[in-house]
């Protein structure tokens, strides 16, 4: 469901009041949609934002102050609903401005009050994604961010272009959905890498160590679909194993899946964000959709 429009001449967007989710990028003058449409045959979601944890915690579990407490996969904001927030002179075309805040349900998960803004600004043929998380409580507070946008593509054909040429070193999750202690390495050749079934068979790949900042999707003919750019340290790109799905999501992340043998405390996740009382984090990304040529709605 589509509940806020954003256009420009180039584009149509549309976001969910639903996890404050990007769910249709549409061309307007070819009428081609970028974005994965969910599906649920392959996955039922388009863009989630994922707060306060990004990928698992090791038996689901984390501990603080001695407390241990039960949060699910990518944590809860994706399944909440944010509000619109009125900026002054804000372009209601152009820009939008969505918050979330803790609840009693959230406090029995996650041990921290908190608020959560997601600003999405189109401009031309991009679209800038911000996110801040504002620390009010009286104590230091951790928490994880990241981004899960699926674009619709050929996920056993195109290919993904990077801004290193570099081979990749990539972790492997666990059949647990945490890190193990397996690192693998993708040849990168012209700073490419052609997808297939087989690229995604031990599901994501987790880039960590700020070896990428930039990923552009591209068609067996050149022509380049979106790009994704970012300064996050992680990213993970991924399509669901053995699916040959039609899309691929390109993920920048702050935070990441504890590792196999990982103690559980929240304040020692590798990766982890802390703010002290008042702070705010601040980050952004970029999302390009150059134009195509011709293309079918």
């Amino acid at each position: 469901m589509v509940d806020v429009i954003l256009k420009n001449d180039e584009l149509t967007v549309g976001i969910s009041y639903h996890g404050a989710e990007l769910r249709s990028v549409k061309d307007n003058k070819t009428g081609y949609e970028y974005m994965w449409q969910a599906d649920p045959e392959f996955w039922g979601r388009t863009s989630p934002v994922l707060f306060p944890v990004v990928g698992q915690y090791k038996d689901k579990e984390s501990i603080y102050d001695g407390v241990t407490y039960t949060l699910g996969q990518h944590g809860f904001a994706r399944d909440m609903e944010f509000v619109r927030i009125a900026e002054p002179d804000e372009n209601h075309d152009s820009a939008a401005l969505f918050m979330l805040t803790d609840s009693v349900d959230t406090l029995k998960v996650y041990p921290f009050r908190f608020r959560l803004f997601i600003k999405y600004v189109l401009s031309g043929r991009s679209i800038k994604v911000m996110w801040k998380v504002e620390n009010i409580n009286d104590k230091k507070m951790y928490f994880s961010i990241g981004a899960h946008p699926a674009f619709n593509c050929d996920s056993d054909r195109d290919s993904l272009i990077f801004d290193t040429n570099k081979d990749l070193k990539v972790n492997v999750l666990s059949d647990k959905g945490v890190l193990s202690s397996k690192v693998k390495t993708v040849e990168v050749r012209d700073s490419q890498i052609k997808m297939s079934a087989e690229l995604f068979s031990e599901d994501a790949l987790i880039i960590e160590d700020e070896q990428i900042h930039e990923v552009t999707v591209a068609r067996e003919d050149g022509t380049r679909l979106v790009k994704v750019s970012f300064t996050a340290p992680l990213c993970g790109i991924w399509s669901p194993v053995g699916k040959n799905a039609p899309f691929v999501c390109i993920e920048p992340w702050y935070g990441r899946a504890d590792r196999e043998d990982f103690s559980k405390k929240l304040e020692e996740r590798e990766y982890g964000n802390a703010l002290e009382p008042d702070e705010a984090f601040e980050a952004e990304y970029d999302i390009e959709f150059p134009t195509l040529k011709s293309e079918k709605k």
